[in-house]
């Protein structure tokens, strides 16, 4: 017996609004003047755990894209690696810092190809898949379906994105290039 697709409405309605979420970082991404991409979002020291330049513009929309590409993949965090140029290993070193800040074009990039892959998975995801249980140790052992770990994650993109967002108005970037996206920018092939 075939797996049963989500339902359209569903799905689309789930697209729509993570791609919005996605579109809205890209709008972040491609603002931010070349003077702010290593400044410091907030001058707080991040927790313990968190690389010491966690808080830099670049920093924060690499950390915003890896956790996108690893909670959309479902897997553990030792069977994932981020596309080359980026750290590659567990989930550890991904969260260390590279030896150099990651490029615009580089993030732009991955922005691009991951958001590509959220389209097709979602439109591929069955029933069955979106309630396959997923969990990792710093959700604090707690278990979810794929489903609601997607969910999650458009909050965390969201979360990102607004913290970006209000960094580069405080910095005088014109609202109109951080402008609200309602639904996704382009409608995922059929």
């Amino acid at each position: 017996m075939a797996e049963q697709a989500m339902d359209t409405m569903f799905y689309t309605a789930l697209w729509r609004q993570f791609g919005a979420a996605v579109d809205m970082l890209e709008n972040a991404l491609l603002a931010c003047p070349d003077a702010l991409w290593s400044a410091r979002l907030w001058s707080e020291p991040p927790p313990e755990w968190f690389p010491p330049r966690f808080a830099e513009f670049w920093y924060v929309t690499f950390h915003t894209l890896v956790f996108f590409d690893l909670y959309l993949s479902g897997l553990p965090e030792e069977d994932f690696a981020p596309p080359a140029p980026f750290v590659q290993g567990e989930i550890d070193s991904i969260e260390a810092l590279p030896e150099r800040p990651y490029s615009r074009e580089e993030l732009h990039v991955y922005l691009k190809e991951t958001r590509q892959k959220c389209c097709t998975r979602l439109s591929q995801l069955t029933d069955e898949q979106a309630r396959q249980v997923v969990s990792y140790p710093w959700l604090k052992e707690r278990s979810m379906s794929y489903l609601e770990l997607q969910i999650m994650t458009l909050r965390h993109v969201q979360e990102h994105t607004a913290q970006l967002s209000l960094f580069l108005g405080q910095h005088g970037i014109p609202g109109e290039a951080l402008d609200w996206v309602a639904w996704a920018k382009e409608e995922p092939a059929s």
